[in-house]
């Protein structure tokens, strides 16, 4: 549909049934902060918020050790039931390949075919059996439990995300939040559903066997022991390097991952900016750091098969060599050094299981470090305070400051009042603090000092989730959601919107004609971040979406100034519907959009530094007059 209608001034903002404004009197250019020249229009910026992803200063994560990975399990409360079924088939399968060694000496001591009876093989055949379909049927349920323990853990930092403020997510590049969700969770959940198992089933088995063979011939089981400070020399070393490798790779892994979510989500600026051979180069940067992690952990990991195996083989030749020499002399029986070497392998298979298994709880641990780090982080806490009915009371600002930490102060000992159902505009240059009061509005950020009043109560005594369901936020580009049309009109609702409502509330915001147009209509997919939309449909949506959440405070980031002047129009007349009655605040880089407001709001370095309507700011403030005459080709008041 065109995006033009006639019979309405795009300057026109504030509706024609809103409240009168009160006479504010005259208005003054209030003390400024450090002389401001009324020069250009682009007047120095105050002190900038630090970039999200930013170095920060913020202490690093106590190193992840067993406990905490313990913990971080036990946590999840694995399914106790399930847990004890799987110990019992482990213990079971392992007493039965147990009795097989035991079985296989009596065989060989007393070798006679005429001894040998059906009822014996049948036995035998029983603790195959019964081996095979414990250990099957216990690794199948610890898989279950592996299973369990990470989804519980997924669904724990699901909730955490969504309860993690502002300020986290500006210290952290998405992707790598979005690592500790996917990459450390499959971490913990490959030691958990590949490695536990072994690890479980290989220690029972272990000794099991060891203290049979010392039921069998102590002398020779303690040279079997001799191996274990041997191995432990040659394991520790490698487990500490492991973990530090691990460690590095996963915090890489991050970082490509960030690299690539900023660079695919951006893609257009890739290729406009002709950008692509330096995010080729990047990128390759960040895979061939990951390579050279890889291979130096596949260096590592190359030592330990063969150290273990060097080790074992080295003392199963010395227990046959040392066996054979006692069973000459009648010390033992040969059916009894069998069964002692078939013990000795139930032993080494397990070893090398518990030795992958540690490979891998090192890497484990990083990612326990990270998972804990992020859930030791604190959160907002939606439901506490009390419960907010209405806002349609006067907004009180009162010295009203804030910084970021270890940054100079953004808003400095701001004072002003939002009167119920007026407009008011906040202007003045780039860098000065608008959307930074628009974030405390939100609660987005706890003031540095000074407070929010409404109707003379504090806004930090609501609960978050009462407070921002009366808000209604209307951005410079209305973010859409991957969905329908539907999805995101009435994304944030929790009541289920009718169809009349829904399609009342896309004729207020002018999108009703181009949503009827589409083939699908509200079922219309929109395409990731809405890219299947136009500028002004998605501001169309966007503000269909705040008048079907019926908010008493409204806040419009300049959302205009990226259209063409057709789309504005459209626009403009919508945002005309959307604030009728309600208290609204309007941030703007355009002064054509304001000049009708009920209350205009200059700030300046992160300071008021003149109040009063648009007439009376043009003969009183020279930086604002400046700022009509470049963008309005208003001609100065006479002074």
């Amino acid at each position: 549909m065109s995006e033009s209608t006639s019979g309405a001034s795009s300057r026109r903002m504030a509706s024609s049934t809103a409240a009168p404004a009160p006479a504010p009197g005259p208005a003054t250019a209030e003390p400024a902060a450090p002389a401001s020249p009324p020069g250009p229009a682009t007047a120095e910026p105050a002190a900038p918020a630090p970039p999200p992803g930013s170095a920060t200063t913020e202490p690093a994560a106590p190193r992840a050790g067993w406990r905490d990975f313990v913990r971080l399990i036990a946590e999840t409360k694995p399914p106790r039931g399930l847990s004890a079924a799987a110990l019992t088939l482990s213990l079971l399968a392992t007493v039965a390949g147990l009795v097989v060694p035991l079985a296989t000496k009596q065989f060989i001591d007393g070798f006679s075919l005429s001894r040998l009876t059906g009822g014996h093989i049948a036995l035998l055949a029983v603790f195959f059996l019964l081996q095979a379909a414990g250990g099957a049927y216990s690794s199948y349920l610890l898989a279950r439990i592996g299973q369990h323990v990470v989804a519980r853990l997924r669904e724990r930092l699901w909730r955490k995300l969504m309860a993690l403020p502002v300020p986290y997510y500006d210290r952290h590049q998405t992707g790598e939040t979005v690592s500790r969700m996917t990459s450390d969770t499959l971490v913990v959940r490959g030691l958990i559903t590949d490695h536990l198992v072994g690890f479980v089933t290989g220690l029972i088995s272990a000794a099991g066997a060891l203290v049979l063979l010392l039921l069998l011939d102590w002398r020779m089981t303690l040279i079997l022991l001799v191996a274990i400070p041997l191995l432990a020399g040659i394991m520790v070393p490698l487990g500490i390097r492991m973990n530090r490798i691990a460690k590095a790779t996963q915090d890489e892994t991050a970082g490509f991952s960030g690299h690539l979510n900023n660079v695919v989500s951006e893609v257009r600026l890739v290729k406009a900016s002709g950008a692509e051979q330096r995010e080729l180069r990047e990128g390759l940067a960040g895979i061939r750091r990951l390579q050279a992690l890889g291979v130096r952990e596949g260096a590592t990991g190359a030592l330990v098969g063969p150290s273990i195996s060097l080790t074992i083989m080295t003392m199963l030749v010395v227990i046959i060599g040392y066996g054979g020499v006692r069973v000459s002399s009648g010390a033992i029986t040969a059916g009894d050094l069998v069964a002692f070497i078939l013990y000795l392998m139930q032993i080494i298979l397990p070893l090398s299981q518990v030795a992958v298994f540690f490979t891998q709880f090192n890497k484990a641990m990083g990612a326990t470090e990270r998972i804990n780090g992020m859930l030791a982080e604190p959160e907002e806490r939606f439901e506490e305070g009390l419960e907010l009915a209405r806002a349609d009371r006067p907004i009180v600002a009162e010295g009203l400051s804030f910084g970021y930490a270890g940054g100079e102060p953004i808003l400095k000992d701001l004072g002003f009042t939002l009167q119920p159902g007026q407009v008011t505009a906040i202007v003045g240059p780039s860098g000065g603090g608008k959307t930074t009061l628009f974030s405390l509005l939100e609660r987005y950020y706890e003031p540095t000092s000074g407070r929010l009043l409404l109707g003379g109560q504090p806004i930090g005594s609501y609960s978050l989730a009462s407070w921002r369901a009366r808000i209604g936020y209307v951005a410079q580009e209305s973010p859409l959601m991957a969905g329908t049309i539907r999805d995101n009109m009435t994304y944030g609702i929790e009541r289920e919107p009718s169809a009349e409502e829904l399609r009342e509330a896309a004729r207020l915001a002018y999108a009703d004609e181009f949503i009827d147009a589409l083939p699908d209509g509200y079922d219309t997919q929109v395409g990731e971040r809405g890219i299947k939309l136009s500028g002004g449909q998605r501001q169309r949506i966007g503000i269909a979406r705040a008048l079907l959440r019926a908010p008493d405070l409204l806040l419009l980031d300049e959302a205009t100034s990226a259209l063409d002047s057709q789309s504005e129009i459209v626009v403009q007349q919508a945002l005309g519907n959307l604030m009728e009655g309600r208290t609204t605040v309007v941030i703007a880089h355009r002064l054509s959009t304001v000049v009708d407001a009920d209350q205009i709001l200059f700030v300046e370095k992160g300071r008021i530094t003149g109040r009063g309507t648009h007439e009376e700011l043009l003969a009183s403030h020279a930086l604002y007059r400046e700022f009509a005459e470049r963008q309005l080709r208003t001609p100065a008041a006479p002074g």
